[in-house]
């Protein structure tokens, strides 16, 4: 119990100035305890996300892990990568001494990527024209694709970026080096 009995008037109501004070006191320390949680959570979600990798470089890596192959097709999950190709549809992509076209596609729970070997060509209206065709359908397709491929995945192989392994899904396993 509060010993301090002194209180003040404030309309109608009085309130002891001691327990004012321990009111305040505690509301301080709750709101210390918030920013110390706070400071917390993002410092380890900072160092989540440093950890993992570019999805960039996983397309890069993948590529490069199965000898710059004619075709590949493979989900990843957003978890697992920074999403640095948001908003990227349909890309060039350098790979060594090969050129590759992207088409790539968020459908939550994964990131879907198409590539095919084939020469560098301006795919900006392509690109421009996947996007609309996402937004139209407020991305509903994408969704139900992803929901799916949570059924259907059958393959899972490891990917080596900067001595960390990622995951990759596939919905069966591809033989490498096919051209179909």
């Amino acid at each position: 119990m509060l010993t301090n009995t002194l209180s003040q008037k404030s309309g109608n109501s009085r309130v002891k100035t001691g327990e004012a004070r321990t009111k305040a006191n505690s509301c301080v320390v709750t709101l210390g305890w918030l920013d110390v949680f706070r400071a917390e959570i993002e410092s380890v979600l900072q160092l989540k996300l440093q950890k993992r990798p570019r999805g960039s470089e996983v397309l890069s890596a993948y590529l490069r892990q199965c000898n710059e192959p004619p075709w590949t097709s493979y989900f990843i999950r957003y978890k697992d990568i920074i999403d640095d190709q948001w908003g990227k549809s349909h890309f060039n992509w350098k790979v060594g001494a090969s050129n590759y076209h992207i088409l790539r596609t968020g459908c939550y729970p994964y990131i879907k990527y198409h590539c095919t070997k084939r020469s560098h060509q301006d795919l900006t209206i392509e690109d421009k024209f996947f996007r609309f065709i996402k937004c139209i359908n407020l991305g509903l397709p994408c969704l139900a694709y992803g929901i799916a491929a949570v059924y259907l995945i059958q393959h899972v192989e490891m990917v080596d970026v900067n001595n960390q392994q990622v995951p990759i899904f596939f919905l069966y396993e591809e033989d490498k080096g096919s051209l179909y």
